[in-house]
This record gives C-alpha cells, structure tokens and sequence, in this order.
C-alpha cells in the first residue's frame, strides 16, 4: 500500500491489488476511506466523507491528477 501523497490529515495511496481496474487513488483519514478515478477525476466512493470534506478532497486530487497518474503508472509499470 504505497503511499504516494499527504496533504494535511489526508494520506493518498494505492492498492497493489488495483492492478486490473482503471487508474485510481484511495485517500484515508483515521478510520474513513474514499476512492477517485483519475481519467477524468470522479468520486467512486466517498465512505463516511461528508461533502464539504469529499470537495475538498477532490479538489486536492485535481491539483495532483497529474503526480498521481505518473506514480500509478510507475507502481504498476504501465
């Protein structure tokens, strides 16, 4: 589970068993969990994310769309 980001409470990482599904980031806060597509960057999942908070996040992911689908490639050597 590579981390691949921290942005204040907000750790962004991947899966190693992600591998067959489209680009992605899983983002965790203490104990509750979303999951962004990145081509283009779309909430999957918010967890127990309240909006205000799954805005913030998105935008954060949006910001670093870029870094992010360059560590995804490099993880899962595509």
């Amino acid at each position: 589970m590579p981390v691949i980001h921290r942005e204040g409470p907000y750790r962004f990482y991947f899966l190693s068993l992600d591998r067959g599904e489209p680009p992605h980031v899983h983002v965790g806060r203490d104990r509750d969990l979303a999951k962004f597509w990145l081509s283009p960057v779309q909430l999957q999942s918010a967890g127990s994310f309240h909006g205000v908070e799954v805005r913030r996040i998105q935008r954060i992911v949006e910001q670093n769309r870029t870094a992010f689908l360059e560590a995804w490639n490099g993880h899962f050597n595509s």
